[in-house]
């Protein structure tokens, strides 16, 4: 639960990188309250929670798939080869779980070598 709060906490920053954990463990969260809000919607009839959530949470998942994607040295524009149907999602999947660079890059130094705060 503390990555998941941690990307809220950065809100909209898209600078500096972020690690796989970060990334995968907000994206397990995301997922496991996006289906439970489905299932409510669906035994309320609406779909109100899904889109408040969803609008909710876009700014902070776009900002730590662009941390991620300058965590392997890639800039934050490669988010958009996702739009290729099949093989820009595949693609971009590849990229958020290959491993980070371990020393620093131009986005930063690498986030397992930093202090916990």
């Amino acid at each position: 639960m503390q990555w998941y709060v941690d990307v809220l906490k950065k809100y909209a920053v898209f600078n500096g990188r972020a690690r796989r954990q970060e990334y995968w463990m907000f994206f397990l969260f995301n997922l496991i309250i996006s289906i439970v809000l489905t299932v409510i919607d669906s035994a309320m009839d609406s779909n109100i929670l899904s889109i408040l959530y969803g609008v909710a949470v876009l700014l902070p998942s776009i900002g730590v798939t662009v941390r991620r994607l300058h965590d392997t040295g890639k800039s934050g524009w490669w988010i958009f080869i996702s739009l290729i149907p099949l093989v820009g999602a595949i693609v971009l999947i590849v990229f958020l779980a290959t491993e980070g660079k371990p020393e620093p890059n131009q986005y930063g130094t690498n986030p397992k070598l930093a202090p916990a705060v």
